[in-house]
């Protein structure tokens, strides 16, 4: 059972709030940034079942896609499994976060079916992370996806944003979100470049041993399976940490033996 005591989140103060703020966030102490991960499934569990409003809205939306040059009744149809994608689509099922405590690597979900318990609970337990200029997030592909994400969710179930995610108007340096496929661009935006791969070309365990993330709609919508979903996005997590350091030229591992799921 997570402590939940006032001022807390699943980690003590004293595993992570140690040394003098440093203002470089690529060169933030590890156990000050909090890896992240998230997966979201359409809102719907299939186009049919949406409002006509909103089928009409995702017709729309479908249209922009190129596969479909001559767009057909069942475009927009087929396309659904798509609407993950999308934070005016689709909703988050789990977020999985990770940091540095001492030796350990320390991992926990935050997985619902009701969208807006999972987030207030997210902001609730993490709130000493988000809420100060101490931290950082760190995520792969996280500010273009998972970062604004979720903060257009919350906004979208009548949430109040944290500090860390209300970034409108702040200068590029003073926005703490660190991305892992940023720092493997080195400038360069032409393509994306998964966890993946950069996973196995950096010779780490890969996370998508069991399923991936076009399979996570499925998962929820007709296996109900939560947990599965929950291990999954935990092993992003754990990925995206392991590739953050090897991205930092750092010596230091995670081996499976320094996991803790809390």
């Amino acid at each position: 059972m997570l402590p939940s005591s006032e001022g807390s989140i699943f980690f003590s103060h004293r595993e992570f709030y140690t040394k003098k703020r440093n203002n470089n966030h690529n060169e933030m102490e590890l156990n000050r940034i909090l890896f992240l991960d998230i997966e979201t499934v359409p809102g719907a569990a299939k186009y049919d079942d949406l409002t006509e409003q909103m089928q009409a809205l995702w017709d729309k939306k479908a249209r922009t896609m190129s596969e479909f040059v001559n767009f057909s009744e069942n475009s927009a149809r087929e396309l659904y499994n798509r609407a993950a994608i999308y934070a005016e689509f689709g909703k988050i099922v789990c977020i999985s976060v990770g940091i540095f405590s001492g030796e350990k690597f320390v991992l926990h979900s935050f997985v619902d079916k009701d969208e807006k318990k999972l987030l207030q609970d997210f902001v609730t337990r993490m709130g000493s992370w988000l809420c100060d200029n101490q931290h950082a997030i760190c995520g792969h592909n996280a500010k273009e996806f998972d970062i604004p994400f979720i903060a257009r969710r919350l906004l979208v179930n009548g949430l109040k944003l944290p500090a860390m995610l209300d970034i409108a108007g702040k200068k590029p340096w003073e926005i703490p979100h660190i991305d892992t496929m940023e720092l493997w661009k080195f400038g360069d935006y032409k393509h994306f470049t998964s966890l993946e791969l950069l996973a196995t070309i950096f010779g780490l365990p890969t996370p998508k041993d069991d399923i991936n993330g076009s399979q996570v709609g499925q998962v929820y919508w007709l296996d109900g399976d939560l947990q599965r979903i929950s291990t999954y996005c935990q092993k992003d997590v754990l990925t995206t940490a392991r590739l953050y350091l090897k991205l930092k030229g750092s010596d230091k591992e995670i081996p499976d033996t320094c996991v803790e799921i809390r």
